[in-house]
């Protein structure tokens, strides 16, 4: 069963700074999460009840409601500015 995928309203914003090229490259990357919320190379932080995946030089900051079967994307930046 597939997971329904959500956005923040800030990531509306994140999606205005980046470049078309790379926008459509995550965009893309986000919509497989819905058949594998956890895919190779995804790293669970820390810090926070949260997971995040490379896709170039950005990162895509995501919680997995299980019980809901939701993903919530919080974050997405360019790798300097990802986790200030």
């Amino acid at each position: 069963m597939k997971f329904r995928i959500f956005f923040r309203r800030s990531v509306e914003k994140d999606f205005s700074r980046i470049p078309k090229w790379d926008l459509h490259r995550i965009i893309k990357r986000i919509g497989l999460l819905a058949n594998d919320p956890r895919p190779p190379g995804c790293e669970k932080l820390s810090t926070q009840e949260c997971y995040r995946i490379r896709q170039g030089k950005y990162r895509i900051l995501y919680s997995i409601q299980g019980g809901e079967r939701a993903i919530w994307v919080i974050k997405i930046r360019h790798r300097k500015d990802v986790y200030r």
